[in-house]
């Protein structure tokens, strides 16, 4: 009994450590991902529907700093879009750190920065 505690132990460890490893993307991977967040940003500063809609999935939900739900692409596009209206000025968002959950999905964390047309972010 104590051998099978012990090796299923091990093999959960080595299977997270396995995991563990591959969650940082390759330089590749990282040129990608900073490729569609630079993208989401102009779509956002150009109010351009027809990117964000190529960028964003059809399930997407949206929690905005306010408390607001914006479920599905619809309501995200027309509450980014009514955002960037509301808040005007130059968006840039810094890529600071990534961590893939899957070959095709990733946490992305960016500090999101609006400098205000009179030059206050």
């Amino acid at each position: 009994m104590k051998k099978s505690v012990f090796l299923c132990i091990l093999n959960i460890t080595c299977v997270l450590f396995v995991f563990a490893r591959q969650s940082t993307p390759d330089n590749h991977t990282q040129k990608v991902i900073a490729s569609l967040i630079d993208q989401y940003a102009e779509a956002r500063e150009k109010s351009d529907t027809i990117l964000l809609k190529s960028i964003l999935t059809a399930d997407v939900d949206q929690l905005v700093s306010t408390g607001e739900w914006r479920k599905g692409i619809g309501s995200a596009v027309q509450g980014m879009l009514k955002s960037s209206g509301n808040s005007p000025g130059a968006r840039t968002l810094h890529v600071e750190s990534i961590r893939m959950l899957s070959p095709t999905s990733a946490i992305v964390d960016c500090r999101y920065e609006i400098q205000n047309p009179g030059g206050i972010v």
